[in-house]
């Protein structure tokens, strides 16, 4: 480098304008030991012009908003200038393949072992130095010298992150839990040091006796060894358990993201041969034999076969697909060969995209967790002048230096607010992440709070409620005729024809009947039915205009039947075979088996469903009495469903909307909880706040009960953590806690925090139940 560019200014990075588009881009941070570490650095980025970002401490990382073109390097040399690191996305390589090898394990976090290897050493050194300070008998002559040997090493190499955390935060003008401790154990090993050298605490036959409160003295002869080794153990066992918990709630995120194939059998000129998922492109065709799973996105080219989907699902039924039907990448493939040509790779892949919605609704913040932040930013530097107004206030009534000094450190050891920081993103990240393998992915922390209070629940019929698809009903043959053959007929006709009625009773007559004789001379006949000859026979399928064609009427009781089941929401069509009327065959769009299951779990859960259709208000009704909804929405427009839903927030209801079409978009966006249908379409899907994989309505209760299960942890967990710390701060200025049990206390805090979160895990959906 030359000499001008070394000495030239270093140049602030230009204004951000405005009106430029935004990028998102997610930095991985290295260094954080609380949450007013993750505060310090999300204020130091907001500072940037144009910059939004948010630090999340338990997953370590900070979400950046920026303007198109701003250099993410300057991110993070603000956040090396903070004192902490920073790193950039990479761009995942393509992984080679090895079939044989099995699935590769994680390698373990290299944090996690340094603490634990410090942890150890604390253990095994300090055990005794704290077994010889609290039990007098077993202080033999200079057993203080031998506590000083064991403690040091304790002192100064287990809790060195401590002091280096504290030292890099004092550089800045900051003070941090880190803070706390280092003080703390420094202020005790010091103070020993002065009694051992220049106090009467190193003569020969020294005793003293261990209490849980301060004591009054001139403090020359007391050491507090088994303080500053015993509170550095407490808090080493209390961060090495907090990480590891840390790292097992994020488990439920890293087997989503591992779900996917890892290698592929790709066709290329005719050529079939096995190259990595990374290396796959749009348009591929590639080979998936029974038990692999499914490598991409795509659709079926040839075969058939069932695909087992609960790995993205959690329904347990494969599903059968053949050509021409949509395959997700990471499903399993249960029956025949398949040959699938890729829609979607890499991150536009349904898998991808629900690992992302589980990754940003993690590194949000909920409402409670900024308040958590605020008070976590501030308390610091309160608690650290309430430790130096104790010390002070014992001094002035007389206490004496023991009494003091030892009120003082146990509110620095007490106060550390760990359990404050953790409260609501382990909670968030273990609910989001138990979701994500239901099936129910929810899009951001504040999605929880919203659920609290929603008391209706509006329900779009078509492919929520009912199946979405037609499907045989009823059949009503004429007097004298056999019910098989009025279905051999109709559905051999019905099964030239494409019309989703015609696919439905062709359907419905193969599961009943068996094979279906082939047709000949079909013909469709625009807006009245087909007509073709089966076995010779004439048939005709259709309207009863259709049938008048051909002279050929239905009977009264036939007539009247039909009416009857039209008014019950029925497609009904007439059969005619040589100049006579067979019967009737109508077919539904069918509720499906698990609604009135949901429906009953909406109640329990405090809410009153609601029945939204476009449909007449017969067929509504109908319905709704099927699975037991009283209040119906009829004859509703696409357009007017907005209008219904924001009716019923106007009447003071807390309104959550499920529905899958793209005319349901807008009503789940003014809705205060929206619901999609991970079956529905992308449009409703990206308006939704959470959306469920499965197309089982039962999911949607399982979403709120999640939802309120996780919210009512983290409320929990910050009552805790706020209550230990109201309550403990006194008791130590008070005198009434020792340091060491202090530093204990304060490590159980933050363990038991995220031991409650990590309950999360055990949460179960109620379908079937």
């Amino acid at each position: 480098m030359s000499a001008t560019s070394e000495s030239a200014p270093a140049q602030s990075p230009p204004a951000a304008d405005p009106n430029a588009p935004r990028v998102g881009i997610d930095l991985d941070i290295g260094g954080m030991t609380c949450a007013s570490c993750a505060m310090r650095i999300e204020k130091k980025l907001g500072k940037l012009d144009g910059i939004e970002a948010t630090v999340n401490y338990a997953t370590e990382k900070a979400k950046v908003s920026m303007p198109e073109g701003y250099d993410p390097q300057e991110l993070v040399r603000v956040v090396e200038k903070t004192g902490y690191t920073a790193e950039l996305p990479t761009p995942a390589e393509p992984e080679q393949a090895t079939p044989s090898d099995g699935p590769a394990e994680e390698p373990e976090d290299r944090e996690l072992i340094t603490l634990r290897q410090r942890l150890i050493g604390a253990v095994v050194l300090s055990v005794p130095v704290i077994a010889l300070a609290m039990i007098p008998p077993l202080q033999f002559d200079n057993w203080q010298w031998l506590s000083l040997t064991l403690a040091a090493p304790v002192i100064v190499w287990s809790a060195y992150p401590f002091h280096k955390a504290a030292w890099t935060n004092l550089k800045h003008g900051a003070a941090t839990m880190d803070t706390l401790v280092s003080v703390g154990t420094l202020a005790a090993f010091a103070w020993s040091l002065y009694a051992l050298f220049f106090g009467t605490a190193g003569m020969n036959g020294m005793r003293h006796g261990f209490t849980f409160t301060a004591s009054a003295g001139d403090g020359a002869g007391n050491i507090y060894l088994e303080v500053a080794a015993g509170v550095t153990m407490f808090v080493l066992a209390g961060r090495y358990f907090e990480k590891r918990a840390k790292h097992r709630a994020g488990g439920a995120l890293r087997a989503l993201l591992d779900m996917g194939a890892k290698d592929v059998a790709v066709v290329r000129d005719g050529v079939e041969s096995r190259i990595p998922v990374g290396t796959l492109a749009v348009g591929d065709e590639f080979v998936v034999r029974p038990g692999e799973k499914i490598a991409t996105d795509g659709v079926v080219v040839s075969g058939s076969s069932a695909v087992d989907m609960s790995m993205l699902t959690g329904e347990s039924v494969p599903v059968e697909v053949g050509e021409g039907d949509a395959v997700t990448g990471a499903t399993v493939n249960a029956g025949g060969r398949l040959r699938v040509r890729a829609t979607r790779v890499g991150s536009d892949t349904q898998l991808a995209q629900m690992a992302k919605l589980v990754e940003d609704a993690q590194s949000g913040k909920a409402e409670v967790q900024r308040l958590a932040d605020r008070v976590s930013s501030i308390f610091v530097p309160i608690v650290i002048a309430i430790a130096i107004g104790t010390l002070i206030v014992w001094f002035a009534i007389g206490g004496g230096a023991t009494a003091a000094f030892t009120a003082a450190v146990a509110v620095l050891i007490i106060a550390c607010p760990c359990a404050l920081g953790l409260a609501t993103p382990t909670a968030l990240l273990v609910g989001t992440g138990r979701g994500a393998q239901m099936g129910v992915l929810i899009k951001g922390p504040e999605i929880l709070e919203a659920t609290r209070g929603v008391d209706t629940v509006v329900l779009d019929k078509t492919g929520t409620v009912t199946t979405g698809t037609m499907s045989l009903a009823d059949v009503v043959p004429a007097d004298g005729v056999d019910r098989d053959e009025l279905l051999r007929l109709a559905g051999a006709v019905e099964n030239a024809s494409e019309h989703p009625i015609a696919r439905a009773i062709a359907d419905g007559a193969a599961a009943a009947v068996g094979a279906l004789p082939g047709v000949e001379s079909f013909a469709n006949v625009e807006g009245k039915g087909v007509q073709g000859v089966v076995d010779g026979t004439a048939v005709v399928v259709g309207r009863e205009t259709l049938l008048a064609d051909w002279s050929q009427y239905l009977t009264d009781d036939l007539a009247a039947r039909k009416r009857e089941l039209e008014g019950q929401g029925r497609s009904v069509v007439a059969v005619a075979a040589d100049g006579r009327v067979l019967g009737l065959v109508s077919v539904a769009d069918k509720v499906k088996p698990t609604s009135a299951e949901a429906i009953a779990q909406f109640r329990n859960l405090g809410l009153t469903p609601v029945l939204l259709t476009g449909d007449n208000t017969a067929v509504a009704e109908q319905i709704a009495g099927e699975v037991g909804i009283e209040k119906v929405f009829a004859k509703v427009m696409p357009a007017d469903k907005v209008d219904v839903v924001a009716r019923l927030q106007a009447e003071g209801r807390v309104v959550a909307m499920v529905g899958d079409g793209i005319n349901d978009a807008a009503a789940l966006a003014q809705a205060d909880l929206g619901l999609a249908m991970g079956t529905g379409t992308d449009v409703a899907i990206e308006a939704a706040d959470i959306t469920l994989v499965r197309g089982d309505l039962r999911s949607a209760a399982d979403a709120i009960r999640l939802s309120r299960r996780t919210l009512s942890t983290i409320k929990g967990n910050l009552f805790w953590a706020f209550g230990y710390n109201t309550a403990a701060i006194p008791l130590a200025a008070l005198g009434l806690l020792n340091p060491m049990i202090a530093g204990a206390a304060m490590a159980f805090s933050s363990v038991f925090v995220v031991g409650n979160s990590l309950r999360l895990r055990r949460f179960r959906s109620r379908a079937g139940a």
